[in-house]
């Protein structure tokens, strides 16, 4: 990905690059992104771009495995964020959902991961410390709340799932506040064109529509020329 997509990318909120997936695809049905309402530390702050460096965590019970595992766990985790190819993102699968209690994403581990040149973070868990999170490092959770519980990782690098959505360790993420979605390998070449020409494409009715005297007759020829556009 070459820095003028990246910049598009950031730029621009998930759901144009949900539609201009469809667009590069020819097609409705783009289906990888997530389900239901998820809640964003810095909606202000835009998007969040980057390729995924996935784990797993959990926390409402302790963890069965001696101390010394879940250290050495733990220290693999932090290696694996602090390697990959950049912009990164770190997605994690809690699999404590939907009983999630233990925020991982407080203000120490956001900076963490922002010093380690991360662009935000992804999950379907918890996040606290609202407020004094990094400026730089949204980001998009499942939940809010004030414990940190048991939580420890349980897996590193293997796929993860986040409110239905299916991430694969190095798939490219595109976040904010409506939700997140997977941008398919194959798009990635085609996908600055098509978010320019749905934006262009938008203009045909959102211009008219937001001019002095807008009604039906104006819709109508506004529409037709959108129609046009689309197919």
């Amino acid at each position: 990905m070459d820095n003028s997509l990246l910049d598009l990318l950031k730029s621009v909120d998930t759901p144009t690059v949900c539609n201009a997936i469809e667009v590069a695809q020819g097609k409705r049905g783009f289906a990888n992104f997530t389900r239901g309402t998820m809640l964003c530390s810095a909606p202000e702050e835009g998007a969040i771009v980057g390729y995924a460096r996935t784990a797993k965590i959990a926390a409402v019970n302790p963890p069965a495995e001696p101390p010394e595992i879940i250290r050495e766990r733990r220290m693999a985790y932090y290696k694996h964020m602090s390697e990959g190819p950049r912009p990164g993102v770190a997605v994690v699968e809690d699999l404590d959902y939907p009983d999630c209690i233990g925020a991982y994403w407080g203000e120490i581990n956001t900076t963490v991961h922002k010093g380690f040149g991360l662009s935000g973070a992804l999950t379907n868990g918890v996040m606290r410390d609202l407020g004094d999170l990094p400026h730089g490092f949204p980001v998009v959770a499942g939940s809010i709340g004030p414990s940190h519980g048991f939580v420890h990782v349980r897996e590193i690098g293997t796929p993860v799932t986040v409110f239905g959505m299916e991430v694969q360790d190095g798939s490219l993420i595109h976040a904010d506040r409506h939700g997140a979605l997977v941008i398919p390998a194959d798009v990635v070449p085609l996908l600055g064109r098509a978010i320019q020409k749905l934006l262009e494409t938008e203009k045909l009715i959102l211009e008219p529509a937001r001019r002095e005297g807008f009604g039906f007759a104006s819709f109508e020829k506004a529409w037709a020329a959108f129609e046009k556009a689309r197919t």
